[in-house]
């Protein structure tokens, strides 16, 4: 019996090609491209707390990257979406601006409840977004141009919104979903010479061990069903313990803090909501296959107008979620909120793992990409670095990530 090659459609949708009974599984190859930004990770974080002398893993320090950063974070989220599908947006950081701006003048000035002003903001990032996507899917403008325009037009928008003026404060509950923590449910419990820590906080951790344990076991079992190569059963386990023990040292140290900040809470719901929309929705499988090889997408039905189109619309909500958050965190809608904020995002996205043509690319990476930008930019400070060392590491550190992505695949290449 003869084996049938998988078609354009299944290539560019993900889809496996059925298996035969005589076929056995590729033999195991260690992946750098995707590892290696995790290793990465690793070297810095271990780096700075050698130079911080332990400062950099501290409580408070830890709590303290994780809410400076939330906002660059929430934009790499839907960064990395719009890279791997081809496209790039730079219009974020004003979008976040106008974003702040809007609710701002709706909460402080027009006295509107804070539930109602933050649902018609996300509202306006997706309009925000659906005017991009239209002018980029449907009337062919190259995303470069219109979101370059957007920089500026949504800048403008912001000073005409505040009249040049900063506005606040925010109501508590827009401040304590931007600086604020969860409470401590069920009290205390003592860890030797760490002190006391959070309960709810590492029971949370645990339930997401598990999670992570149980999700990668059965994306284990699935592509062992299917054929395909898997790491070997030690390896699996390694990864998974390595990554278990980071995730609860992180939390025990928040729980020593001040508990887990809601900021954490929302983005982790995103991170989780939007890696299975990219890894199970046949949505998220089209972004790749339209970032991937566009012409066989459009040959396998893929609606690539409609696809980009609300890859924008996502952006622009996510946008104003970003907005919401950083406006929250200074406690004021200012002019100025978002400046560079899309190079920071576009940053995290590369270095953690987009690749410059498109179609690959990974939620978690572009988390890993922004932690890295976050820790860098921390552990310069705690050092006393000056601002112009700082920009230096981090431009030196994207280039050196570019540079890698296109090393792997000229070897790719060339070892077939």
């Amino acid at each position: 019996m003869t084996s049938v090659a998988p078609t354009n459609a299944d290539l560019a949708l993900g889809t496996p090609s059925a298996s035969q009974p005589g076929d056995s599984p590729r033999r195991f190859n260690f992946n750098l491209r995707q590892s290696g930004i995790y290793i990465a990770f690793a070297l810095i974080v271990a780096l700075f707390t050698v130079l911080t002398g332990g400062d950099m893993l501290a409580p408070q320090n830890i709590s303290n990257i994780v809410v400076q950063n939330s906002y660059i974070l929430i934009l790499a989220i839907g960064m990395i979406m719009v890279i791997i599908a081809g496209h790039i947006d730079l219009s974020v950081g004003s979008v976040v601006a106008a974003s702040g701006a809007f609710a701002a003048v709706m909460m402080v000035d027009w006295g509107l409840p804070w539930p109602l002003a933050l649902l018609i903001t996300l509202i306006f990032g997706g309009l925000i977004g659906a005017w991009q996507g239209y002018w980029i899917a449907y009337f062919g403008i190259p995303a470069f141009i219109v979101t370059l325009a957007g920089m500026l037009l949504f800048r403008a928008v912001t000073l005409l919104i505040l009249g040049n003026r900063g506005i606040g404060p925010f109501p508590d509950e827009v401040r304590t979903l931007a600086n604020g923590f969860t409470d401590g449910y069920l009290g205390n419990i003592g860890l030797g010479a760490l002190g006391g820590a959070d309960l709810f906080s590492i029971l949370v951790g645990l339930v997401a061990v598990g999670a992570i344990v149980l999700t990668q076991w059965r994306t284990r079992k699935a592509r062992q069903n299917y054929l395909q190569a898997v790491e070997p059963l030690s390896l699996f386990i390694a990864k998974i313990a390595i990554a278990a023990v980071i995730l609860m040292f992180v939390i025990v140290q928040l729980a020593r803090f001040r508990n887990l900040p809601w900021v954490l809470v929302l983005l982790a719901a995103l991170v989780i909501g939007y890696s299975v929309l990219t890894n199970r929705a046949v949505f998220g499988r089209q972004i790749y296959a339209v970032g991937g090889n566009l012409q066989a997408a459009t040959l396998s039905g893929v609606k690539v107008k409609s696809v980009v189109f609300w890859l924008f619309v996502n952006m622009g909500v996510l946008a104003a979620v970003a907005g919401i958050i950083f406006a929250g965190r200074l406690n004021q809608a200012n002019p100025t909120a978002g400046n560079a904020f899309e190079l920071d995002a576009i940053a995290a996205a590369f270095i953690g793992g987009a690749a410059v043509q498109g179609g690959v690319g990974k939620v978690v990476g572009a988390i890993t990409g922004g932690l890295i930008m976050g820790v860098i930019n921390n552990g310069m400070s705690l050092i006393g670095a000056p601002s112009e060392q700082v920009m230096l590491v981090k431009g030196a550190v994207l280039l050196a990530a570019v540079a890698f992505d296109v090393w792997t695949k000229r070897r790719a290449g060339a070892s077939r």
